[in-house]
């Protein structure tokens, strides 16, 4: 029997996660399809009851019921840190997860650089720097949160500190903070479209030992990048973290090993669409 898998949000039109997930599927021969339904906060509880009756094999969470969902599943300890659960897993109740953090891992060590003591500069402190801040923290990196508004920063590696080293600042010694990093992950949305000329900092800010990571993914290279590679700065793309953490929850879901290639050209035809 054909097993379901979906998606829910509001809005939900933009999402990837079918693309990803039925070309993985296709790919491995599983009987199963992912849909995208449009869910409001006020009907999440009963519509992932619905689903568990109906025999669905997962759910992914996207804006805005992150959070919402904290109140119905059982959150595992780092999804409940870090305040937000983008994966519901039926097979043992409803235990839910956040993928996010472990997406932007993958990202970096498939490029074969060690998060584990390294000094990681997040610029951002919104929910996608949560997620990583406390990820990397977990796996010994050395954090520092940066942000427009310090308070927010301060606040979130203050949390994040109950797992790693963690420390909040605002941006005004940005300059400083990259050279003295190895990893920067641009965790804002300056450049992303349609403000695609502007970017956290320059190839003048950045070093060639430093590996640049920014979660924009459209446009697919960010002026950041650009610019990172103008410092000969080594460059990740934030397409993969959507697919590393989309992966993830396959893992999570099927116990397979998803085919990360096709999930990823599937992606990367969508935003061509």
């Amino acid at each position: 029997m054909r097993t379901i898998f979906a998606v829910y949000g509001d809005p939900i039109e933009h999402s990837l996660s079918p693309n990803m997930h039925n070309a993985a599927f296709k790919e491995l021969g599983m009987d199963c399809t992912y849909h995208a339904y449009r869910v409001k906060p006020a009907r999440l509880k009963d519509t992932l009851l619905r689903a568990q009756a109906m025999g669905f094999g997962g759910v992914n969470l996207t804006v805005p019921l992150k959070q919402e969902a904290l109140k119905i599943v059982d959150a595992d300890p780092l999804a409940a840190a870090i305040g937000a659960i983008n994966t519901i897993d039926f097979k043992d109740g409803m235990k839910g997860y956040n993928t996010d953090g472990i997406g932007a891992k993958r990202c970096i060590e498939e490029e074969g650089v060690t998060i584990s003591g390294s000094n990681v500069l997040i610029v951002g402190a919104g929910g996608a720097s949560r997620a990583i801040a406390f990820q990397f923290a977990k796996d010994g990196a050395n954090i520092t949160i940066a942000n427009r508004t310090e308070e927010k920063a301060v606040e979130l590696a203050t949390e994040v500190s109950s797992f790693g080293n963690a420390r909040g600042c605002g941006l005004d010694d940005l300059k400083e903070l990259i050279a003295g990093s190895d990893i920067l992950i641009n965790c804002t949305t300056l450049g992303m479209h349609p403000n695609i000329d502007t970017s956290i900092a320059t190839a003048e800010d950045m070093h060639p030992n430093l590996t640049v990571f920014d979660i924009v993914y459209n446009p697919l290279e960010t002026r950041l990048l650009r610019e990172a590679k103008k410092a000969g700065a080594k460059t990740i793309t934030g397409v993969m973290m959507l697919v590393y953490q989309g992966a993830e929850a396959f893992r999570i879901w099927t116990g397979v090993e998803p085919p990360v290639d096709v999930m990823k050209k599937a992606v990367l035809e969508g935003l061509k669409l």
